[in-house]
């Protein structure tokens, strides 16, 4: 096992044995902890696991949300609006509920991070202790279309 599929492993282990993936459980937990680059390496393995599948759009553009997210936290503007775009480009090609996840609030915060940046012409970092986004799922009795 690799140092990287060490840590992937620690990170799913409280979240084994419940209704939706681990390793999909995990990406909003470490998402939510502002570990962008932990939470784009869980869902990785997942994303990788299920390239012939209808969700392979899905996870690359939560993958590429938590990427411009890593990128903001490095001060990389431009390459972050880069991956929010990409990242919107996946996931408006799903139901507005979509595994648990309220992809239209998803897609709301991708929009409002974008206008962000753009608003100060990539000269200002948004991203600062308090402004982080937060994902969340929905109950499975609210979570139409999934």
């Amino acid at each position: 096992m690799s140092h990287k599929s060490g840590k992937i492993a620690e990170l799913i282990r409280h979240r084994q044995g419940q209704d939706l993936d681990a390793h999909y459980l995990a990406f909003f937990d470490c998402f939510n902890e502002g570990l962008y680059y932990e939470s784009h390496d869980v869902l990785e393995e997942l994303w990788l696991a299920s390239r012939a599948g209808a969700n392979y759009g899905f996870y690359k553009g939560l993958i590429q949300l938590a990427g411009a997210f890593v990128h903001l936290q490095k001060g990389r503007l431009r390459p972050a609006a880069s991956l929010l775009r990409l990242s919107r480009g996946y996931l408006e090609q799903y139901p507005e509920v979509h595994e648990h996840l309220d992809v239209k609030g998803v897609l709301a915060i991708i929009e409002d991070w974008l206008a962000r940046l753009e608003a100060a012409d990539f000269a200002v970092n948004p991203l600062r202790t308090g402004t982080e986004p937060s994902l969340g799922l929905m109950p499975r009795d609210s979570a139409r279309g999934s």
